[in-house]
């Protein structure tokens, strides 16, 4: 199976720059996996498509500020950090660029030295391992110093940062926000639990590597990046009720998706976990938890189309893409919504 199977052309004006003002306003394509056939609502009738006893299950990450701009101790030369994932205590793998400033030993400032930091390695594709020092709490210091990493096709800057986290966020840690949650508002939430849908968590931190191309023409040589997950004995609780009453499990983003689908077993019932997860869902995967699944519209040829594709058909989604496009939906992390059922 060939990266370019996953192609489609998406004309530049339909990356949304910013979201929408009503997060529920979004437009929303609904696409029958067994059909094939497509209608199109808005992300508030979401609750026509859900029914009591189902689950509705949501990545409760929080996007850290994790950008951060500095400059070399010394020369002063400019340097940009992008935190991706802490390795031990104060020790972080980071993207950087220039990268060519930061060989093994090489110290950088941040927020006139609030926050410095130093290379003591050099790992996978040229990213650092890096050691913070400080006085006081990191993450507060990170909440001085940092900026919300937005993805790298968004060129606007957001005004209000809450904007890229979930209403839901509780648990910090991700590099990027689980965008397909941004649709709902608690008010919708509390109106679909009134329905007797059971809401549960997950929390899934995640990472830069949900933009990073597949470099490899076949993907099945694409080696997927891990990310950190945690289920709790709660959700699985209500997961698996709902399995065995036959009502549907509804994911909410492939990062919900990954972790479901990493802890369930062939009879599609989940345990408590946490742990790490490089899962790679591709057309061929057979899904044992997840019934349905909203998301957002991904960019060509990634490993989220792929994901999306494994659910729903691979030409089932082309299609809804095409008409997506046809009709000008908003696309990517500020987009409009899919929901596969």
């Amino acid at each position: 199976m060939k990266v370019k199977d996953f192609y489609f052309d998406l004309p530049e004006e339909l990356i949304a720059q910013e979201p929408l003002k009503d997060r529920v306003l979004s437009r929303l394509l609904v696409l029958d996996k067994e059909t094939g056939d497509i209608s199109h609502r808005r992300f508030l009738d979401i609750k026509d498509f859900l029914k009591e006893g189902d689950c509705l299950v949501l990545n409760d990450t929080r996007v850290i500020p994790a950008r951060l701009i500095g400059e070399k101790e010394g020369s002063g030369g400019k340097i940009e950090f992008v935190l991706l994932k802490r390795i031990n205590g104060d020790i972080w793998e980071v993207i950087l660029k220039p990268g060519r400033r930061a060989k093994l030993g090489a110290r950088f400032v941040f927020g006139e030295g609030l926050l410095r930091a130093e290379v003591v390695d050099i790992v996978e594709e040229g990213n650092r391992l890096v050691r913070f020092e400080y006085d006081g709490i990191f993450e507060q210091i990170l909440d001085q110093v940092g900026l919300v990493p937005l993805p790298p096709y968004i060129t606007k800057t957001l005004e209000d940062a809450e904007r890229y986290q979930t209403v839901y966020s509780k648990y910090r840690g991700s590099a990027a926000a689980p965008t397909a949650g941004l649709h709902f508002t608690r008010e919708l939430l509390e109106e679909i639990a009134g329905m007797g849908i059971e809401i549960a968590y997950v929390t899934l931190h995640v990472g830069l590597g949900t933009f990073r191309p597949v470099k490899t023409d076949d993907i099945l040589k694409h080696t997927m990046h891990s990310e950190f997950f945690s289920i709790s004995e709660e959700t699985c609780g209500k997961i698996n009720k709902a399995k065995e009453k036959g009502k549907k499990v509804i994911a909410v983003g492939t990062t919900s998706s990954r972790v479901l689908e990493t802890v369930g077993n062939l009879t599609g019932t989940v345990e408590p976990k946490n742990g790490w997860t490089d899962i790679f869902i591709y057309p061929g995967y057979q899904f044992k938890v997840v019934d349905a699944l909203i998301t957002n519209f991904h960019l060509p040829e990634s490993t989220l189309i792929m994901l999306v594709s494994a659910l729903a058909g691979r030409e089932n989604v082309l299609h809804a893409y095409n008409e997506a496009v046809k009709e000008r939906y908003r696309f990517f992390s500020f987009g409009d919504a899919m929901l596969i059922i």
